[in-house]
């Protein structure tokens, strides 16, 4: 039958009416989001950032993109994270599936977001000029050029890794090199949450740092960046700098931060030599306005990620511009926190007669701090490894660090692995609880923090163990006297042994 043209003539209004609907719906819901922001990198510093920014900023659309797809799994799992810390899964619950996503999906998330966080690893080279000292920005390099190749709009570009003062510069010039004509605008904005703390660091920071360039287009990418932390983080609390300012500053904080460590750890051997308490001495000191009491815990010695890789990451800065007294003097952080390390392990083989030889000792803790399961460039493993060479038999407990984890560092960091290490399967126990890890060994070495350590039943735990019981606290942590009492032969760092002194 021939169509009714009258009938088609009555309906092209109504056709039209709801095409526009379509077109308005359409436009309502590309519009929604105030901004949107993906990040590349889905690691310790990635994914708790965004995770804030979400739940504070719930009408900016924030996803997470990472390579690893068992690491986005982890982060889209109802109950366990791929990290741990404290707060970190209410705070994704709360925004998971409603403004907050992660995804291996890189290319589409790059090519809608208006802001481009780049927070991928930037480790010590390996090899190659600078190797032990230089960072390696391959990946952030690489990051860059997926954005020149996959974005069809001009964006905002965000250092969040760590990385070497000036590299905005270089991915400046990779950006600047598409075929598009668009026009890309980098800001460095470093993190400074600390792991343990990050939730809390991150909900209330001491201030937010954001660099750009001094030009018209570079300052607006830095208020665009500012309004984003504006919703939560007061204004005299964010900071803005040029870009090479920024970029410096999160090295020197590290930098400082470190050098406060291996202060108060030199004198911590000065102490065990003259009677003097480190504990006493960190209180007296930390009471003056102009130094403050924060990072003087004397400790077996700094780990994490970060620490080292800056400094000598700085290190090499100061070399390159010929500043080698500079470098020398930064370089002696790092050298006092390896001696620190190394004089625990010393001292543990030297107290128990100087073999350990088929002896059990216990390892509580290989985190490098307490409430994360961090293992980089833990002074743990570092320990482990002198006790190794040494023949000791070693079970260790951690409440957040698994096998597999302890393995991937120790292989990476001391390249100590199975293959060329005979016996190590067999010298290495994970016990599942500290208990286990302490039945019948020789001696105890506290080398994390953990709260739970501090109230374990030692009165059972000693008469589990060899005799004499030993007990090494790389964390001082413990209550001397009462397990003195007990019966252990208890050694501290920074503490004086009343075997060794009368006039206490």
């Amino acid at each position: 039958e021939r169509p009714n043209l009258l009938l088609i003539i009555l309906l092209i209004p109504l056709l039209y009416h709801c095409h526009t609907i379509a077109i308005k719906i359409d436009i309502i819901m590309s519009d929604e989001w105030e901004l949107k922001i993906c990040c590349m990198g889905a690691g310790y510093v990635g994914g708790p950032t965004m995770a804030v920014i979400a739940k504070m900023c719930p009408k900016i659309r924030v996803c997470v993109v990472d390579l690893s797809q068992k690491q986005i799994d982890g982060w889209n799992n109802a109950d366990c994270l791929p990290i741990y810390e404290p707060g970190l899964l209410d705070v994704v619950k709360e925004s998971r599936g409603r403004n907050l996503f992660f995804s291996t999906d890189i290319d589409t998330e790059l090519e809608r977001a208006d802001i481009v966080f780049i927070s991928v690893n930037t480790p010590t080279k390996t090899q190659g000029i600078g190797a032990g000292r230089a960072a390696n920005i391959k990946n952030c390099e690489l990051c860059a050029r997926k954005i020149a190749e996959v974005s069809t709009s001009d964006k905002i570009i965000v250092e969040k890794s760590t990385v070497p003062v000036r590299t905005a510069e270089a991915i400046r010039r990779v950006l600047d090199c598409n075929d598009k004509g668009l026009n890309f605008q980098v800001l460095s904005n470093p993190e400074f949450l600390a792991e343990g703390t990050a939730i809390g660091d991150l909900e209330k920071p001491d201030r937010v740092l954001i660099g750009g360039q001094q030009s018209l287009e570079g300052l607006e990418a830095a208020r665009t960046l500012v309004s984003v932390y504006a919703h939560w983080v007061p204004k005299e609390n964010i900071l803005t700098t040029n870009l090479w300012s920024s970029e410096l500053s999160k090295l020197v904080a590290n930098a400082f931060l470190a050098q406060r460590v291996s202060s108060i750890n030199s004198i911590s051997a000065l102490c065990e030599s003259t009677g003097a308490d480190v504990s006493e001495i960190s209180r007296a000191v930390g009471m003056d306005a102009r130094i403050g009491k924060k990072f003087l815990q004397a400790s077996v010695g700094f780990g994490g990620s970060c620490f080292q890789k800056d400094i000598l990451n700085l290190v090499y800065l100061c070399e390159t511009y010929g500043l080698n007294e500079c470098a020398e003097y930064w370089n002696q952080v790092v050298a006092m926190n390896d001696y620190q390390k190394k004089r625990f392990s010393r001292k543990m083989v030297g107290k128990m007669f100087n073999t350990v030889t088929g002896k059990k000792i216990a390892i509580l803790g290989f985190a490098f701090k307490k409430d994360t399961g961090d293992v980089r460039e833990t002074p743990s493993m570092f320990v482990v490894r002198d006790l190794l060479v040494e023949g000791a038999n070693l079970h260790i407990y951690d409440p957040q660090v698994t096998r597999e984890d302890m393995w991937t560092e120790m292989n990476y960091t001391c390249g100590i692995n199975a293959e060329n290490t005979k016996g190590l399967e067999e010298s290495i126990t994970t016990s599942p609880d500290a208990m286990s890890a302490c039945e019948g060994a020789h001696a105890i070495a506290l080398l994390t923090e953990w709260d739970e350590f501090k109230t374990l039943d030692y009165e059972a735990i000693y008469k589990s163990m060899a005799k004499p019981a030993f007990l090494f606290d790389g964390r001082n942590i413990a209550d001397y006297d009462a397990l003195r009492k007990i019966g252990f032969e208890v050694h501290a760092i920074g503490k004086p042994d009343p075997n060794a002194f009368n006039d206490l």
